[in-house]
């Protein structure tokens, strides 16, 4: 077993049909770990269930979308001093068993962020067609700023360690943040390994993406891709020229 402080990472925001499931699912298959949950300012009764369960959790006062309230957990994951943090969506489609795997992978290949990806073996629940065409195209663009080749970029199934800990902390993405946060971290020299895992179709609750989210979503997450490797090159370029 390893020896490192684990901090799950749950953020929810209108999670009252799948909260519990997720809690009682990290209670009983990752007992070694902490956990947090993230309530990001829900309007049902998600924090009523939270304090019934008698969990540790932050509530935001106000809505600040997946990646302000991811941030926040690695705000608290280094003000605790924890050495890995794992992201787990509050809707009760990741399966908190792969937690062991993706522990072990980061210490025994010194990793530095482990993704949860359902399409390496392809099994339990892929996305509809139209969401994987996205990731795919995702995927390739990912690919051709950086070199880096991710298939699952969207996933919101990752652990990372303490230095990127502390780089989440200080900055991450808002609004769409995961295919973001991969470019961020191969700009700044992350090691990064995709892993198998089984996801579930949500069943309770309601998902925040609609159809014409989706497509605001992969103009702006494009965009950002972009925009981020480009500042990164031209901040890189500055350096340099400081330097010589």
């Amino acid at each position: 077993m390893s020896t490192s402080r684990v901090l799950i990472i749950i953020p929810a925001h209108n999670e009252e049909a799948n909260i519990k499931r997720v809690i009682e699912a990290c209670k009983s298959k990752c007992p070694y770990c902490d956990f947090l949950v993230v309530n990001d300012c829900s309007q049902d009764k998600t924090e009523l269930i939270l304090d019934s369960e008698n969990v540790a959790y932050i509530s935001l006062p106000i809505n600040l979308g997946i990646g302000g309230a991811v941030q926040a957990g690695y705000r608290y994951a280094r003000k605790h001093n924890y050495d890995i943090a794992i992201q787990v969506d509050g809707d009760n489609q990741h399966d908190v068993s792969f937690i062991h795997d993706m522990i072990r992978t980061m210490e025994e290949e010194d990793i530095d962020i482990v993704i949860g990806s359902r399409f390496i073996r392809k099994e339990g629940f892929q996305t509809s067609a139209p969401r994987r065409m996205g990731i795919n195209f995702l995927s390739f663009l990912i690919f051709l700023c950086t070199g880096e080749r991710v298939y699952d970029v969207t996933s919101g199934f990752r652990a990372v360690n303490r230095y990127f800990i502390d780089f989440y902390a200080n900055s991450y993405p808002d609004d769409y943040p995961e295919p973001e946060a991969i470019v961020a971290a191969v700009m700044h020299k992350g090691k990064i390994k995709e892993i198998p895992v089984i996801m579930h179709e949500r069943d309770g609750g309601k998902s925040s993406i609609t159809f014409k989210r989706s497509i605001y979503y992969m103009i702006k997450v494009s965009l950002a891709i972009v925009i981020c490797r480009i500042s990164f090159g031209i901040r890189r370029g500055k350096r340099n020229a400081e330097h010589s």
